[in-house]
């Protein structure tokens, strides 16, 4: 594959912020249950900049999953301050936290999260409905981007007709189309096979190459071993 450029799209994430991309000081989490409080995250501090490749590394229940959705705004901190691209998120709203998670944030997940019965140009353009854009260009981008990531001979395929690699691509895409500050992928290859999953690694390892930031978060040791740092995660808590 040749190096990644996109037409269209600045080659970095561009922001107005100079400072790390995100921001954790103290961020815990507690679930009430009944009468019982379960903390899942507990005083967490994490500074990641942009240009960055994160990965965040934990055994199941570590609190990866919970991490996840605090990274990805799909959920709030209990305690703790949170800024993402130099917005504290605490002081958002949830209009305006959903609008900050789709301007800055694109997600890769293990089970791809595709539209069952949409082509894979019409998925990757669907995020970018929500930015306002016309139709044309939609489908200008979405067409570009499927063609980097080598699935130009793709555009009119549902994802029942494309193998697992290649559903992930298109997500990949998906997640890339809106060029956010961040890229987060929890497990990414977790429902691949061994040669479709180090393809996607690759490509993961292109993409920061060419200046994405990105966070990876995985059980395995191995596919953490590809980014340039790792966190790890253990009952809540996490350290270098």
């Amino acid at each position: 594959m040749t190096a990644l450029t996109f037409p269209g799209v600045a080659p970095t994430p561009v922001s107005s912020n100079d400072g790390p991309v995100i921001e954790l000081e103290g961020v815990s989490r507690v679930y009430e249950t009944g009468r019982v409080s379960v903390p899942a995250l507990t005083e967490v501090d994490l500074r990641i900049e942009r240009g960055e490749f994160l990965a965040i590394v934990g055994p199941s229940g570590s609190g990866k999953s919970t991490m996840m959705n605090i990274l990805g705004c799909l959920d709030r901190p209990t305690s703790g301050r949170y800024r993402l691209d130099g917005i504290p998120i605490d002081e958002l709203d949830d209009d305006g936290l959903a609008a900050l998670r789709s301007r800055s944030i694109g997600f890769v997940f293990q089970s791809y999260n595709l539209l069952p019965r949409t082509s894979a140009l019409d998925n990757v353009a669907a995020p970018l409905a929500y930015q306002g854009l016309a139709r044309r260009e939609r489908v200008a981008r979405a067409t570009a981007m499927l063609a980097r990531l080598g699935l130009g001979d793709r555009l009119d395929h549902q994802p029942a007709e494309l193998s697992g690699g290649q559903q992930q691509r298109v997500g990949i895409a998906r997640a890339l189309v809106t060029d956010p500050a961040i890229l987060l992928a929890d497990e990414p290859t977790g429902n691949l096979d061994s040669r479709s999953g180090a393809e996607v690694i690759d490509l993961f390892i292109e993409l920061h190459e060419a200046g994405r930031t990105i966070v990876l978060i995985t059980h395995d040791p191995d596919i953490a071993a590809v980014a340039t740092r790792q966190a790890h995660i253990s009952d809540g808590r996490l350290t270098a």
